[in-house]
């Protein structure tokens, strides 16, 4: 109940500061204004119930209580910077000597100069910034919603089409995919729209998908719908129709795939440039050092500052193109709430149990005993557990690799001087930075991989399988008899997954239940859409020849594009980690042919008399320990960064780059220790 006051009050507090600020928007924004036109689109585009005039007299309020407080900020900076002699003072302003008048005048125009130029300055970000943030997000939204939509088109239209063939009217359907947003989220969303357009506004179908087809921020999907429209107004043949723009979005899928691998193949090319950057200032710098234009705060802000820069922007940037898989992969059970508690069971929630716990006693204690039975299996075998559950291993190895450092430093072991530090850099940074790496990172990638291909071998046969599903079912068999003939001549954990839904169905389980609980105990999001076609379509009729073919092609079609982008990510990922190597390579030379030369050379000049003399010093004020130290630390953050970022290109997850910096570490490691 507070929580709901509380989000009241907030929605009043924020509408009564968008209204304080109306004014200055009726006497910034004409009523005719583009902008205000196209972000009243874009609000309708991302779903966001409001208008583009309260919108914007909102976010002027945000800029300008941002403004003003960055105008506090910028006046209290200027004021120490003042105070502090760092601007100006005395006969020196800006580093140009003034004398006399000019002086005076200056000294005098301090403070007034103070409020035009911090103050005013930051006060201008501040309001730019906080108003173009406000803006920014309903074209954020709305080109999130656009990205997801155009990547669930070509599967939403096979869903349409298995419907129309299936024998469902223009309504039902409609209807259906309204109701399909666990599948296919945004592209349902719109079918939403349009499904409570005309039940509750009494808006014709025909006018909802016209209009919806102008709002709709894919224009993919708004040409769909305006030729959808079109074959219902001339009554046309629908299912040819859904038909043909099947097959031409499956082609179109494919050629976007395609525009998107060239794309990631561009940036893995620009990485190839960006990550030798660092290396040759690095080389720079140490050459000026040993010139005796020692710059060690750049090298410092090169290793720890510009290295993991370029590595956290090139994630950000592949994270604009690399598309991955929309959808959790989970099915909602509907009305079946036995289905919904037994598929949510485990050692938080113990299941059906908990749906009856105080009525009467005897369920207490059987949840009781549930929960010591659950406790046990989970000690018995945690290893399964960790494997469904990867991240929640991390409970374990954080505490652990915290202690494990904690009790080098107790001991003495590890140095907590800097001195000490620089004196012996790989046995510290093995201490520091790879034992939590180890131990954090092995058991995460374990379980996880061991995660996804448990859960991803449930695809191999998938299309394969679908096929001879059709073919079956195309001879008379029914849905059920059809299972029961693949799960007997088939091989692999998707047979015997149709083995154990032909078993439920025929101990009294409906045919959609038991695909719904197959589908949740492997939640993947392509799965999730066949099993959802299919189970929808055996509805009407256990005679569905033509779905089962349509969800074959549609599987066919995945494996092509999945096929297609593990080839083309794979170069990519070589890519990455050979230019690492090649980096690794460079360090290591530069460390035993330069470095230790020079250091010998510095030695061998500080001990001669004659050369001395005569000026050959050439290594005064190089500290090689502190240069061998940096190189080793730029090579292992540059070996963790390149890891993350292969495996998101490669399975647009950071998870999946856990193994490959943990592989490059342990390398540079390796290195490390054999020239360091």
């Amino acid at each position: 109940m507070s929580h709901g006051s509380a989000t009241s009050r907030n929605g009043t507090s924020a509408d009564r500061l968008a209204d304080t600020f109306y004014p200055v928007y009726d006497r910034l924004f004409s009523e005719n204004s583009d902008f205000v036109g196209s972000l009243d689109d874009k609000l309708a585009e991302a779903r966001m119930p409001e208008t583009a005039e309260l919108y914007l007299s909102r976010g002027l309020a945000v800029g300008t209580l941002t403004g003003l407080v960055l105008w506090l900020v910028g006046l209290l900076l200027g004021y120490l910077l003042v105070s502090l002699g760092l601007i100006g003072g005395g006969g020196v302003w800006l580093g140009v000597p003034v004398t006399g008048a000019t002086a005076d005048v200056l000294n005098a125009l301090k403070i007034p100069a103070l409020i035009v130029g911090t103050g005013v300055v930051l006060g201008t970000l501040g309001f730019v910034g906080g108003f173009g943030t406000v803006v920014a997000i309903p074209y954020s939204r709305a080109s999130a919603r656009k990205r997801e939509i155009n990547m669930l088109l070509p599967d939403a239209i096979s869903f349409i089409y298995a419907l129309s063939i299936g024998g469902l009217n223009q309504l039902e359907i409609l209807e259906a995919m309204a109701k399909a947003d666990d599948t296919y989220g945004e592209v349902s969303r719109e079918f939403q729209s349009i499904v409570q357009e005309t039940d509750y506004f009494d808006t014709d179908y025909r006018t909802a998908i016209r209009k919806r087809s102008l709002e709709t921020p894919s224009d993919e999907l708004g040409q769909f719908f305006t030729d959808m429209l079109s074959i219902v107004n001339s009554g046309g043949d629908m299912t040819g129709f859904l038909d043909d723009k099947k097959e031409k979005h499956m082609r179109t899928a494919k050629q976007e795939q395609e525009l998107t691998l060239e794309t990631l193949e561009l940036f893995g090319e620009m990485y190839m440039t960006l990550s030798l950057f660092p290396l040759l200032l690095i080389i720079i710098l140490v050459i000026m050092g040993i010139m005796g234009e020692a710059k060690e705060t750049l090298l410092y802000a090169t290793v720890y500052g510009l290295i993991p820069l370029i590595g956290v922007g090139f994630l950000v940037l592949v994270s604009t193109v690399k598309q991955d898989e929309p959808g959790s992969g989970y099915l909602d059970p509907g009305d079946d709430d036995r289905l919904e508690t037994v598929s949510g069971a485990g050692l938080l929630h113990l299941g059906l149990v908990e749906e009856f716990v105080g009525n009467y006693s005897v369920f207490d204690r059987i949840k009781s005993r549930e929960g010591t039975h659950t406790t046990v299996e989970l000690l018995k075998r945690p290893h399964y557990f960790f494997r469904d559950n990867p991240l929640f291993v991390l409970g374990i190895t954080i505490p652990a690799s915290l202690v494990l450092v904690a009790s080098a430093v107790w001991t003495g072991a590890f140095p907590a001087s800097p001195g000490g530090f620089v004196a012996n850099p790989v046995w510290t940074t093995f201490v520091f930075v790879y034992v939590p790496l180890y131990v954090n990172g092995v058991p995460l990638a374990v379980f996880r991989e061991w995660n996804i291909h448990s859960r991803r071998s449930v695809l191999r046969k998938l299309s394969d399988d679908l096929r001879k599903l059709s073919s079956a079912n195309d001879t008379g068999l029914t849905l059920l008899e059809s299972v029961k003939t693949v799960a007997d001549t088939s091989t692999g954990k998707l047979a015997s997954e149709f083995d154990q839904i032909h078993a439920k169905v025929n101990y009294g389980m409906s045919m959609e239940t038991a695909f719904i609980e197959f589908n949740n105990r492997y939640h993947l999001p392509r799965l999730a859409r066949t099993v959802k076609l299919i189970s929808k379509a055996q509805e009407a009729s256990s005679q569905i020849t033509a779905v089962l073919t349509t969800a074959a092609q549609t599987s066919e079609n995945q494996d092509d594009i999945a096929r297609e982008r593990r080839s083309r990510a794979r170069m990519q990922v070589v890519i990455i980690i050979m230019t690492y190597l090649t980096l690794l390579a460079v360090m290591a030379i530069l460390k035993t042919q330069f470095l230790d030369v020079m250091a010998g050379l510095s030695e061998q000049a500080g001990g001669g008399s004659d050369a001395s003399s005569s000026g050959m010093n050439l290594g005064e004020g190089v500290d090689t320990d502190a240069l061998s130290m940096l190189f080793f630390h730029a090579v292992t953050i540059q070996a963790i960064l390149s890891g993350f970022i292969s495996g998101y290109i490669r399975d647009a997850d950071l998870l999946s780059g856990v193994k490959f910096s943990v592989t490059l570490a342990t390398i540079a490691l390796a290195v490390w220790m054999l020239v360091g």
